[in-house]
C-alpha cells in the first residue's frame, strides 16, 4: 500500500503538498516510501487514540506509529488539526505553515528521530527548518 493521506475533518488542508513534504522528508532522510497511512483528525480522535494506545488522557498535535523492519519505510501518524489550528495562533504562524511543521515532524519520527530529550528536540527542530525552507524553495519554483 503506498502513501494514503485521510482528512476525517471538513477543514480544507492540502493534500498534495503535504505528500510532497512526507516524500521528501522520507527520501532525503535515506528511506523509501511503503505504506504509510496519514491520518489528519480533530481533538476527539487523537485524545482517543493517545489514551487508548499511550495511556495518556489528553490531546496532542501529533502521535506516529512506525513499523519499518528496515528497506521501506512503513507506519501511520495521526495530526490534530484543532491543535494544530491552537498552535498556530499561539506561535503567530499560519495554519498552513504549523500544519507542515508537524506534518515533517511525524515523517520524521518514521524515520527514527526523537524528541524526548531537550538536545534531540533540537537536533529534530533544525530538520523540521530545513525541510521548510527545501520546500518554500521548491514552491516558488512552481
Amino acid at each position: 500500500m503506498p502513501l494514503q493521506i485521510f482528512n476525517t475533518t471538513k477543514r480544507t488542508i492540502g493534500e498534495a503538498r503535504l505528500a510532497e513534504a512526507i516524500r521528501l522528508v522520507i527520501g532525503e532522510e535515506g528511506g523509501a516510501v511503503g505504506s504509510i497511512e496519514a491520518i489528519y483528525c480533530g481533538n476527539k480522535m487523537i485524545r482517543r487514540i493517545n489514551r487508548d494506545f499511550l495511556g495518556h488522557d489528553y490531546v496532542t498535535d501529533t502521535i506516529t506509529f512506525g513499523y519499518s523492519e528496515g528497506g521501506e519505510v512503513e507506519g501511520e501518524f495521526y495530526i490534530s488539526l484543532d491543535v494544530i489550528e491552537s498552535n498556530a495562533r499561539r506561535f503567530g504562524v499560519s495554519f498552513d505553515d504549523e500544519l507542515l511543521r508537524v506534518t515533517i515532524h511525524s515523517a520524521l519520527h518514521l524515520m527514527g528521530y526523537d524528541d524526548e530529550t531537550p538536545k534531540l528536540r533540537a537536533a529534530m527542530s533544525r530538520r523540521e527548518d530545513y525541510y521548510l525552507g527545501r520546500i518554500r524553495v521548491a514552491s516558488n519554483k512552481l
